[in-house]
């Protein structure tokens, strides 16, 4: 059985690690795979090592690397460039690199002025006039006109889908489901709007059986009974054994979605408990 288990949970897991953009329903943000050919494009036969170093290592290695976001990692990238001065087409594409993973036209001005007083005035009127053109007017009437949900669905690949109301008694706050496969092993994306969680609950089975929680978006938490709880972010994988008693749910100012993976197992159960209480939810950061 635990074989059989194994061998169709791991099309899904390694599907979902390099992200296969057919699964994509919206504009991938912070979960995309970096790729580079400028390096060999254009300096591949004159300076092919430098190329690779470009190419393979800068934007390879260092830009897919996932302890920190691409949005932060842009942010970083444009502050840097503007405090050396540099202002021409590199920071051009950063900037628009920047509003592809989600910096805002709000976010981009604010960071501008406050490297400002650290850089220098003179280079961050560079940069407003560059930001300017990647951050139009229009760009900025349409994102007023989004709602927050709408707004956080263009920063996750799966889709959030419709209010869950079937399990709305086991819920604080509003979730949302949306069935991503049928095939194999059955999957869901669940999204919790903030402040939003499940009540404790347990997935009963007499073997096997069982959860698994992969964080797409936002921020949330994962905590067992009796265990200090659990920060889950993009990426985070959190395995949930068969008759413990658990809850998991958004932050307090953070939408979140996590993907729900159902473990096969012998006489499965869920059990539905008491709803998390607000002492032990508000002390959470």
């Amino acid at each position: 059985m635990k074989k059989q288990i194994t061998k169709s949970i791991l099309p899904v897991i390694f599907t979902l690690l390099i992200l296969n953009p057919c699964l994509a329903q919206k504009k991938e943000v912070n979960m995309k795979k970096v790729t580079q050919t400028a390096g060999r494009t254009q300096l591949g036969s004159f300076a092919p090592e430098f190329a690779h170093f470009n190419d393979d290592v800068l934007f390879g290695e260092n830009w897919n690397n996932q302890d920190i976001d691409l949005k932060t990692k842009s942010i970083i990238t444009v502050v840097s460039l503007m405090s050396m001065g540099i202002t021409d087409n590199s920071l051009v594409y950063h900037l628009q690199n920047a509003k592809n993973n989600g910096v805002t036209k709000k976010e981009i001005a604010a960071i501008i002025t406050h490297n400002a007083f650290y850089a220098g005035w003179p280079k961050a009127w560079a940069v407003f006039n560059l930001a300017k053109t990647v951050w139009t007017d229009d760009d900025n009437s349409t994102d007023n006109k989004l709602s927050e949900k709408e707004k956080y669905q263009k920063t996750i690949m799966f889709p959030i889908g419709e209010p869950n109301n079937a399990y709305k008694k086991y819920f604080i706050g509003q979730s949302y489901l949306a069935p991503i496969s049928d095939k194999q092993v059955k999957i869901y994306n669940v999204t919790f709007e903030p402040k939003c969680r499940n009540n404790w609950h347990i997935h009963k089975a007499k073997s096997n059986g069982g959860q698994m929680l992969i964080g797409v978006g936002g921020r949330g938490y994962y905590q067992e009974w009796g265990k200090e709880p659990i920060e889950i972010k993009e990426g985070t994988i959190i395995h949930i054994p068969a008759n413990v008693k658990h809850w998991h749910g958004a932050a307090f100012d953070s939408w979140f979605s996590h993907l729900a993976i159902e473990i096969d197992g012998v006489d499965t159960e869920n059990v539905w408990l008491e709803a998390v209480d607000d002492s032990i939810y508000n002390k959470l950061k």
